[in-house]
């Protein structure tokens, strides 16, 4: 299940810069809280900071309820789990592919627009032409919401942030 919820993680990382108000985003870098709410109304609530950048570079940086990084270069993926000290090396099913995602999304009202991708559909609210939150079902009919604050757009992010170098007390786990 987690690998699922990691592609879904990968597409609407992309579609965070899938608005047509905004489509000439370069990168984008915000704080977050992912709140996913099941079909039996369990809820966990995640909190941390993302970095993407156009070239298909993405770092989802976990802070709580644990501590976790996951790298996406288009169609890899690394999960960083040092709690755990280890990480999963995983290809994903297809590549990302930004400018798609870029295009695919419609303005559905004053600052809201949908996309569909994989099919599921996501909802974006921007305000100041900045993106605040997105919001979708995924295919297990999670409800899933994460909220942007501290949001900059089109700032210099160093490909370095996007390296993960392995400690040696790692376990790696390829998948």
């Amino acid at each position: 299940m987690f690998y699922k919820s990691l592609i879904f993680l990968a597409f609407f990382s992309i579609t965070c810069i899938a608005s047509s108000d905004i489509r000439n985003l370069d990168s984008f870098k915000a704080s977050f809280t992912q709140v996913i709410t099941s079909s039996s109304k369990n809820v966990i609530e995640y909190k941390g900071e993302v970095f993407i950048k156009k070239s298909g570079k993405i770092l989802w940086k976990y802070e709580t309820p644990v501590v976790k990084n996951v790298y996406i270069n288009n169609d890899f993926a690394i999960v960083d789990e040092p709690e755990l000290e280890q990480a999963i090396f995983t290809q994903l099913d297809s590549e990302i592919n930004i400018i798609k995602l870029l295009n695919s999304s419609k303005k559905s009202a004053e600052n809201s627009y949908t996309t569909n991708i994989d099919d599921v559909d996501y909802s974006i609210k921007t305000s100041n032409d900045k993106i605040q939150e997105i919001t979708y079902k995924d295919k297990l009919e999670n409800s899933v919401d994460i909220k942007f604050s501290n949001v900059v757009q089109n700032s210099d992010i160093s490909d370095e942030i996007f390296k993960f170098e392995v400690p040696d007390s790692y376990d790696i786990i390829k998948k």
